[in-house]
C-alpha cells in the first residue's frame, strides 16, 4: 500500500502481522523497557520495517533512537518515517538528495473517536469534508484527514524542528467519484517558517489510499532544485 502513495525514490517496508524474527537493538530495547506488550510489539516492528527499507538502500541496520521530541533518528544523508496501527506496522526511507522530507501515518478506516474531529479539523475544513461525504460516502474523510494532518507533521518537524498544531494546517483533498478509494492532497500551512534551504515553507502536497480497512497518507517533500 505504502509505495502506491510514494515516489520511486522512497524504499518502503511494510506488514500486516509482528514477525517473530523482529529484533531490537539494546538502544532500542532501553526506550521501551516498560512498555506493554502492544507498545512493544508496535515500536519492535515498525523499527524492522525501517531496517529492511533502510537495507533496499544499501545501508546495514543500525539502531533508530529517539531525537528531539521523540522523532526517529536516521542515518546520515537519509530522511524517514514510520507508522503503526492495530493490524498494520510500516516505514519509508529515501536519501536526502532525492527527497527532503517524509511523512508516513496508517489508521484504521472508521469514524474517529467522539469528540476528536471538532479538535482537529478547522470548520472550512468541516464543510470540505461535507462535500466529499456526499461524493465518496464509502470514504471515513473525519479518519482520513486526521491522518493526512499526522503525515504533514512528521514532514514538517525534520524541517523545522517546531511543533505544529492541528489547527495550524488547512487540508483540501481531492478524489475521483468512482472506482478506488484514492486520491491526493494538499495541505497549506498557517504558520511560517524556512526549510533547512532556506525555502519558505508554505505547505505540502500528498496521497491518499484507503484498502483493507485501512487509510493510509504519505507526503515527499523535495529538494531544492
Amino acid at each position: 500500500m505504502l509505495a502506491e502513495v510514494l515516489p520511486a525514490a522512497a524504499e518502503t517496508a511494510e506488514t500486516f502481522e509482528d514477525p517473530a524474527d523482529a529484533r531490537l537493538f539494546p538502544e532500542e530495547e532501553a526506550l521501551i523497557a516498560k512498555a506493554v506488550d502492544k507498545r512493544r510489539r508496535e515500536f519492535t516492528t515498525a523499527r524492522h520495517c525501517a531496517r529492511q527499507a533502510l537495507a533496499r538502500l544499501g545501508l546495514p541496520p543500525a539502531p533508530l533512537v529517539h531525537g528531539e521530541r521523540g522523532a526517529p533518528t536516521w542515518p546520515a544523508g537519509v530522511v524517514g518515517s514510520m507508522t503503526h496501527c492495530d493490524g498494520y506496522r510500516a516505514a519509508a526511507v529515501a536519501r536526502r538528495a532525492d527527497i527532503a522530507s517524509l511523512g508516513i501515518d496508517a489508521e484504521p478506516h472508521g469514524p474517529l473517536p467522539e469528540g476528536v474531529y471538532e479538535s482537529v479539523t478547522l470548520p472550512a475544513e468541516r464543510r470540505h469534508l461535507g462535500g466529499l461525504a456526499a461524493l465518496r460516502p464509502d470514504v471515513h474523510w473525519d479518519r482520513l484527514l486526521f491522518s493526512a494532518k499526522e503525515s504533514v507533521y512528521k514532514t514538517w518537524f525534520p524541517l523545522t524542528g517546531a511543533w505544529l498544531d492541528f489547527e495550524e494546517a488547512h487540508l483540501e483533498f481531492e478524489a475521483a467519484s468512482g472506482g478506488a478509494a484514492r486520491g491526493t492532497f494538499a495541505a497549506r500551512l498557517l504558520v511560517s517558517r524556512d526549510d533547512p534551504e532556506g525555502r519558505a515553507l508554505t505547505g505540502f502536497q500528498g496521497r491518499w489510499l484507503v484498502r483493507d480497512g485501512l487509510v493510509v497518507t504519505a507526503i515527499a517533500y523535495p529538494p531544492a532544485a
